[in-house]
């Protein structure tokens, strides 16, 4: 009997020995295992320099004037919120939800460490935030191969833990919520907040953010955008609301009324093709592609505008933007119209006198440039492959002034009906600062993605007669006062290099006789331009073209006096503005500075300007443009009158400007400034051939002058905006006579030789 009790006692001696030796083994094994993983055998890990700046993958915000984001430049929609930027209840629903005591740990949670080894991190619920914090940040999506997660788990818990002691809680948090990817472009609770409600974080609801944080454990499942999951996203998000009461962050009462609330959205996904400013935005991402060759970080590295974070503080207003954009629909929805009707009975539409084979030319240089074309080359097709193509009916989706159209034609058919929409190029600026406040490219830029403001030069028409009409003033002594006979007038052969004998003819087809220059500029004719450009010579005006910051070449001829030169809106809106701004040309200014993510200004913008004109010369310019507006081509300005149509708009202040028509009405122009904002508008087809059938429907007073007239009245209506009212100020003791006569008095010495006016 002793013997079998000494036999136990050995047994049980033997196996707590054993028991001990394993632990202890197993003990170093797993201190090792932490250490070897530690030191980055199992692979690097981050060092501390990481850890203080975790790669963040940041977008880069365009930001406007007056303080709102236009857009953003990304490969994941990630802008950076503060936790003093997050609403408490935020806050409260996600600790409540994926880490209860996440106020009383240190990275790991000692009681859910078992669980968490076990699952191998399958139950997102297991992790800590500072765990899932280190995943997001350093392990992605993690491995499938068990043995494999069960390394990044350790890690993440080392990682996690080293997390805590470089970060605050806060700073925790708020880093999870910048990283947290919410689905449809929405990475971060900022981009989410923005895509799903239309809010800034701080201005979440309770409900919406007990969804967002819902969202989390598995943003695809539980996407509150598809129909078929609402009640599932519904059933989430009274769950974070329960594990709320449950924690204590939110009353029973308050949260049995909040379970009842319907789940309402705003849905905004962030396209580069769709909100404000599009066109701008594509402008400025060709600039800052430039930018950041010729300005690099203190390290020498090139900056990367889609995640390095940065934010572009631009001219550009939203507000006016907005007017813009929105005056350019009103109007072109309209005229639209009227351009359909004018091509029923016209068998090559939308093309205007041109033959059958010159159509099919242009349509088949249309198909060679499209993008359906760019990809079937790209995949080997051969060119009659790729011709079939756009001969089979096939569904798309297309452009109306009513909203997309899903519809069935071929490619061909679709490039011909591309070919009918009138196009718009729009800017306006500060004359005073070259700020730029509005950029309207075009009508729609998903569709329509060439930028009529900034890279299309159309030729401008009679706009380009200010340029003649300064230069006169300026070099020959003249004012807005003196008066020419408007009469047929030719410059002859091999005078200003003309080829044969030049007789411009005015657009009326009438004669008015003795008439000054402020009411032939009013009324743009064209005998006078001629007479005007004959005396000072096509180069003096050229060279005060150029003066006025227009860069496009400019042939020397006399036939650039009726306007034909193609110019960028951009350069004509500047140049414009130079008379607005006494004299001085300001170039076009788009952006004010430039930060990285930390906040620090890497670029400030210095204006650039020149003197070009005398104060009382461009004050005399002045004065001839306000007599477009008052008594010429612009008066529909004053009435709301657009031709075929009214509308609301009634400006009764000081405006000068200047109307534009060109040949065959391809393009319609019209440009007009107040004291303290210069605005430019351009109106036409893609092709100079697809075009009105008449002067009345194709002048620049008809397709042009109605959006910078609904522009401006929206403008004075947002009283934020101050856009002046006020008279053009005027120089003291000018020198230039301005007040003329009602009635036109030939103001002509007749004792000079009156050939050298060539009347």
């Amino acid at each position: 009997m002793a013997k079998k009790n000494n036999s136990s006692v050995k047994d049980i001696a033997y196996y707590q020995k054993k028991f001990w030796k394993v632990f202890f083994i197993g003990l170093a094994g797993v201190f090792l295992f932490f250490v070897f993983a530690n030191f980055g055998l199992f692979g690097s890990m981050p060092s501390f320099d990481e850890l203080e700046n975790p790669d963040s993958n940041l977008a880069t915000e365009i930001i406007s004037s007056d303080g709102v984001v236009l857009g953003k430049f990304y490969r994941e929609n990630r802008s950076p919120v503060t936790f003093d930027e997050l609403p408490k209840h935020l806050v409260d629903a996600l600790v409540a939800t994926e880490d209860e005591r996440f106020y009383e740990h240190s990275g790991i949670d000692g009681r859910r460490l078992i669980g968490a080894a076990v699952k191998l991190g399958a139950d997102g619920g297991a992790s800590t935030i500072s765990q899932q914090l280190a995943k997001l940040l350093f392990h992605g999506e993690g491995s499938k191969f068990i043995l494999f997660r069960l390394v990044q788990k350790v890690k993440e818990w080392i990682i996690a833990t080293k997390l805590e002691r470089q970060y605050t809680k806060n700073e925790i948090i708020a880093l999870y919520l910048n990283r947290a990817d919410f689905v449809n472009t929405a990475v971060g609770i900022k981009s989410a907040a923005k895509v799903y409600f239309g809010k800034e974080p701080k201005e979440l609801t309770i409900e919406e953010s007990a969804l967002l944080v819902g969202m989390l454990k598995n943003p695809s499942l539980y996407n509150p955008t598809r129909e078929k999951r609402k009640e599932l996203v519904l059933k989430r998000r009274n769950t974070v609301l329960n594990q709320m009461v449950r924690n204590n962050f939110l009353e029973p009462e308050a949260k049995a009324q909040l379970e009842k609330k319907p789940i309402v959205l705003n849905f905004n996904p962030e396209s580069h093709l769709e909100g404000i400013a599009t066109y701008f935005r594509e402008y400025l991402r060709d600039y800052m592609k430039k930018w950041v060759k010729e300005n690099k970080k203190p390290d020498g590295s090139e900056y990367n505008i889609y995640n390095d974070g940065l934010k572009i503080y631009t001219t550009i207003d939203s507000r006016m933007q907005k007017h813009a954009e929105e005056a350019v629909h009103e109007h072109l929805k309209n005229l639209q119209v009227e351009f359909f009707k004018s091509q029923k009975k016209n068998k090559n539409a939308p093309f205007y006198r041109i033959t059958d084979d010159e159509t099919e030319n242009l349509l088949k240089r249309a198909m060679k440039n499209s993008e359906r074309w760019r990809l079937m080359k790209a995949q080997d097709k051969s060119e009659e492959e790729i011709i079939k193509s756009f001969d089979v009916k096939t569904e798309m989706r297309v452009f109306t002034w009513k909203g997309e159209r899903d519809t069935i034609m071929t490619p061909m058919d679709s490039i011909r009906y591309y070919k009918h929409f009138l196009r718009s190029g729009m800017i306006s600026m500060e004359p005073q600062t070259g700020h730029v406040k509005a950029w309207v490219g075009g009508i729609n830029y998903k569709h329509f993605q060439y930028d009529h403001a900034g890279q299309g030069a159309r030729q401008v028409g009679s706009t380009f007669k200010p340029f003649v009409y300064a230069t006169a003033i300026e070099q020959l002594n003249m004012s807005p006062c003196d008066s020419i006979i408007d009469a047929p007038f030719t410059i002859p052969r091999g005078r200003h290099n003309v080829s044969a004998d030049w007789t411009p003819r005015n657009s009326d087809g009438k004669y008015r006789g003795m008439i000054n220059l402020k009411k032939a500029l009013a009324n743009s004719i064209n005998t006078i331009s001629a007479k005007l450009i004959d005396r000072t010579g096509p180069k003096a005006v050229i060279d005060l073209t150029h003066k006025l910051g227009v860069s496009a070449e400019i042939p020397e001829q006399v036939s650039i006096c009726l306007g034909a030169v193609e110019i960028t809106v951009q350069d004509m809106v500047a140049a414009f503005s130079t008379f607005a701004n006494k004299g001085i040309y300001i170039k076009p200014q788009m952006i004010t500075r430039i930060e990285d993510k930390n906040g620090n200004v890497i670029f400030e913008a210095i204006p650039e300007s020149h003197d070009v004109l005398s104060q009382d010369v461009a004050y005399a310019v002045v004065k001839l443009m306000e007599g477009v507006t008052e008594d010429g081509t612009g008066t529909r300005l004053r009435g709301g009158r657009a031709g075929f149509r009214s509308y609301d708009y009634k400006l009764d202040n000081p405006i000068a400007g200047k109307t534009g028509t060109t040949q065959n009405n391809s393009d319609g122009w019209f440009m007009g400034f107040v004291p303290n904002l210069c605005t430019g508008v351009w109106v036409g087809c893609e092709d100079r051939s697809a075009r009105f059938n008449t002067t009345a429907m194709g002048q620049g007073a008809t397709m042009a002058l109605p959006i910078w007239g609904i522009y401006m009245d929206k403008c004075y209506k947002d009283n934020k905006l101050n856009v002046s009212k006020d008279p053009f100020e005027r120089p003291e003791n000018i020198t230039v006579k301005v007040d003329c006569w009602k009635t036109v008095k030939d103001t002509l010495d007749f004792d000079q030789d009156l050939d050298e006016f060539n009347f």
